[in-house]
């Protein structure tokens, strides 16, 4: 059993979304939550936020392996540099706690979970409840949280079945 942490960062909120994935492929929802970071009032506390969050799910729920979205190029450069800051303070976190770390592009995920690189939230939510049995609407930065996670399992089995080295894996950190 293979327990998968997948973080979707962001500056207002930041997802978090844990799985077990057994030797057959199958993969279990465990956990997942949103950090909601508009309580703090500045927004080195929220970065300070996202820290201390993601270390405390590490502790609760010892993944073994990691896996974050990359960061897209957003049309506001500051947008893009508050979401590298956010994503720096979850990668800090995890490396923090002697992890390893796996990085996806947003059309990597959707491709992998919805199987089209241009799929929208929504889409992502009901397929990340499908796929994990979740019932009910899921919020939208845990789904992509979770999607992440999914992706790192399903990229991880790729890799197996190759028979590639996990050394050579060309997203790992």
């Amino acid at each position: 059993m293979i327990r998968i942490l997948g973080i979707d960062p962001g500056s207002q909120r930041t997802g978090i979304g844990v799985i077990d994935v057994a030797a057959d492929g199958k993969s279990t929802h465990v956990f997942h939550t949103t950090i909601n970071l508009l309580d703090n009032d500045s927004f080195h506390m929220r970065l300070r936020q996202v820290f201390e969050a993601v270390g405390e799910v590490i502790e609760e729920h010892a993944p073994t392996e990691v896996a974050i979205e990359r960061v897209f190029m957003a049309r506001n450069p500051d947008s893009a540099l508050k979401l590298g800051q956010a994503r720096g303070a979850a990668i800090c976190a995890v490396v923090n706690r002697g992890l390893d770390l796996a990085e996806y592009a947003a059309k990597e995920v959707k491709q992998a979970v919805v199987g089209g690189g241009g799929a929208d939230k929504s889409q992502i939510q009901h397929m990340v409840g499908v796929l994990l049995g979740i019932s009910g609407k899921l919020q939208a930065d845990a789904a992509d949280a979770l999607a992440v996670a999914l992706t790192h399992a399903h990229t991880r089995a790729s890799t197996v079945r190759l028979g590639i080295p996990r050394t050579a894996w060309r997203r790992r950190r």
